[in-house]
């Protein structure tokens, strides 16, 4: 039996976690909030009206812009209202549901990543559509134990924060998690879960999420010792319920 550690969402993919104290889930859909926004980094193609999955180069994130990291970011769920800290100042705020807080944002990033942009950054959303890493509503979840062993193969600590999960878990032996694959998971009260997919991790997780200073190499680690670059899984939400740190897991 395992028990979740913690919960996050990212309303902006790419900028910073948010701690959750709990959260309702919904079949078929991700954490509240989670990847509500983006930064397009040049022309994507992505048509609000009709929102489709595009794989992340065509936004800014951690693998190719490791700067980000250094941001603070605090999003308002109420005004959807985002402040970016730059070191200890607030370069920037602005309503995402405006044109002018928008540009505001735009604004920023295209003067702070001038370089690593392929045009105009523009900030993206449609209603009830998740920027995912992949081309489903999911929940990722990560081991504790298996980021303890992981810091063991690179010789020096390993902020879970790399893995911009959605639910820690601990309880579970190093790699479990690996196996539950098409498996389902009874979580908190009355959640149900269905294991899809392991994560497979690239360079993102390279950079350290309080510097932004790529110091490690995840993906390299994890294929010397292992034999794979995977670690974490994602699942699908099939039953309702909500769900906090310090609840049950339970494999089906």
């Amino acid at each position: 039996m395992a028990t979740i550690h913690s919960i996050y969402r990212y309303p902006v993919k790419g900028l910073s976690p948010e701690g959750l104290p709990g959260v309702a889930l919904v079949p078929g859909e991700t954490v509240p909030g989670d990847r509500l926004y983006a930064i397009e980094n040049g022309p994507s193609g992505f048509d609000p009206s009709a929102p489709a999955y595009l794989p992340k180069d065509h936004f800014l994130m951690l693998r190719r812009n490791e700067g980000l990291a250094a941001l603070r970011t605090v999003f308002d769920q109420v005004s959807h209202v985002l402040h970016v800290e730059d070191g200890d100042r607030e370069a920037v705020q602005g309503d995402l549901r405006t044109d002018k807080g928008r540009t505001a944002i735009e604004n920023y990033f295209a003067s702070s990543f001038a370089d690593e942009l392929r045009g105009p950054p523009k900030i993206l959303h449609a209603h009830g559509h998740s920027f995912s890493d992949v081309p489903y509503k999911v929940v990722s979840i990560i081991n504790l134990t298996s980021v303890a062993a992981l810091e063991d193969m690179v010789g020096a600590p390993v902020n879970p924060l790399r893995f911009r999960g959605n639910v820690y878990v601990t309880g579970w032996p190093a790699w479990f998690e690996l196996e539950l694959v098409g498996k389902e998971l009874n979580i908190g009260r009355h959640a149900r879960l269905n294991v899809v997919q392991r994560i497979l991790r690239c360079a993102a997780t390279n950079v350290d999420p309080l510097t932004g200073i790529r110091d490690l190499n995840i993906p390299k680690a994890l294929m010397r010792a292992l034999g794979h670059g995977d670690c974490g899984i994602y699942a699908e939400v099939t039953a309702a319920g909500e769900i906090a740190p310090q609840d049950k897991i339970e494999v089906i």
